[in-house]
């Protein structure tokens, strides 16, 4: 089994910059890839960004250029440094961890609690 924890949400002004955490911890041996999704009032979840193991990034279009998303495979934490934040930002951010191999051997995928994040003035 293993639980991702998430840190870094809050209030911002537009223009402000916030970073994301999120530490799995339990029996793992190894995660394939870990991203960020965000889902918003009255609305889907959606991808925002997602890293593999070997540190290919991909980014939702609304965020290219803002977010960065980086991964410490030693310590199996994901962040997302999000800058010149905007109010359609806001919504609740969930970790997401994808094949995360625990032992003994089972190969599952896991979600974080969400954090909130809130842009405005």
């Amino acid at each position: 089994q293993a639980q991702l924890v998430e840190s870094g949400g809050g209030l911002v002004q537009p223009g402000g910059s916030l970073r994301l955490s999120c530490a799995a911890s339990g029996s793992i041996i190894s995660i394939n890839a870990m991203g960020w999704y965000r889902q918003a009032p009255g609305k889907q979840r959606e991808l925002v960004a997602l890293i593999t193991k070997s540190g290919s990034t991909n980014y939702a279009a609304p965020v290219k250029g803002r977010f960065t998303i980086s991964r410490d495979n030693a310590k199996n934490t994901v962040y997302l440094q999000m800058n010149s934040l905007k109010p359609e930002d806001t919504a609740v951010y969930y970790c997401n961890a994808k094949g995360v191999l625990t032992t003994p051997p089972r190969i599952n995928d896991y979600w974080g609690q969400g954090t909130q994040v809130t842009v405005s003035s």
